[in-house]
């Protein structure tokens, strides 16, 4: 193929993802009324089942105090004339994005798998799923997890009892959209690290050497996601972290074995 038939198979490719989030969109302008008050604003309010939830191992393993939120209950503005329309768009964009990643990586896969070989083929089955389940992971972690703790945080920090938390609308999805976005790409970490190895960039014995450094990067991200002082909501980010870097290592090792088996056969 020509690199302007190239250019029109790719432009089919995103056209038909583009068609996917504007499916996506459709379906939340139909249940906007749910989406806005029970999704995008579910983290401020007091019946948020992460709340119930954690509180409930709070009481389990008599920490209360580090594990049980409220929500915050704070009154929201918009102050622009177009401000409440504009985020409306955004919601509809960005939420069509999630409920269509799936699709959109499959066009993307479709794309670029006639330039793989059989053997690259093989190693990649089932890379739509565990790429999707990875970011859907991570979603809902960054959603039920990371985002109720930074808002409860920012929500109830005071410089002084005179000053009163108001805040912007376009403030508040601006600083939600990151954190669900930001960890669903973060729990990609297995996969690159999948394919850093197979490249042979990474191994296993380097990653394995790396951990200490990687542990206190690790919980840097941690403190910075949950700005709270408390050692256990920072842990409740940093150990799925953790895990996942564990299960990159895991990965790598699978990754070298098949390789010397491989060489084996060649020798």
């Amino acid at each position: 193929m020509s690199f302007i038939d190239h250019l029109e198979v790719l432009r089919g490719h995103l056209f038909r993802s583009v068609v996917a989030i504007v499916i996506g969109a459709v379906i939340i302008a139909i249940y906007q009324s749910f989406f806005i008050k029970h999704v995008l604003l579910g983290p401020t309010r007091p019946d948020f089942p992460t709340y119930g939830f954690f509180c409930r191992i709070g009481r389990a393993l008599h920490l209360e105090k580090a594990l049980c939120m409220q929500g915050i209950g704070i009154k929201m503005q918009s102050t622009s004339v177009a401000g409440q329309f504009s985020t409306f768009i955004s919601i509809l964009l960005i939420g069509g994005i999630i409920i269509a990643f799936p699709y959109i990586f499959y066009e993307f896969w479709r794309f670029i798998r006639p330039a793989l070989t059989k053997k690259e083929l093989k190693s990649t089955r089932g890379v739509i799923f565990w790429v999707s389940f990875l970011f859907f992971l991570g979603v809902f972690f960054g959603y039920f997890v990371i985002a109720p703790y930074t808002l409860n945080f920012f929500g109830n920090f005071q410089l002084d009892e005179n000053i009163e938390n108001r805040w912007q609308l376009s403030s508040y999805f601006d600083t939600m959209i990151p954190l669900i976005l930001g960890t669903g790409l973060a729990f990609q970490l297995p996969l690159v690290m999948l394919v850093l190895a197979k490249i042979g960039l990474v191994s296993a014995t380097y990653l394995r050497k790396m951990w200490k450094y990687a542990v206190v990067l690790i919980l840097i991200i941690a403190a910075i996601i949950t700005p709270g002082p408390d050692v256990v909501s920072q842990m409740t980010v940093a150990i799925p972290l953790l895990i996942l870097y564990g299960v990159s290592i895991l990965l790598a090792k699978r990754v070298e074995k098949e390789q010397a088996e491989e060489e084996k056969e060649w020798s």
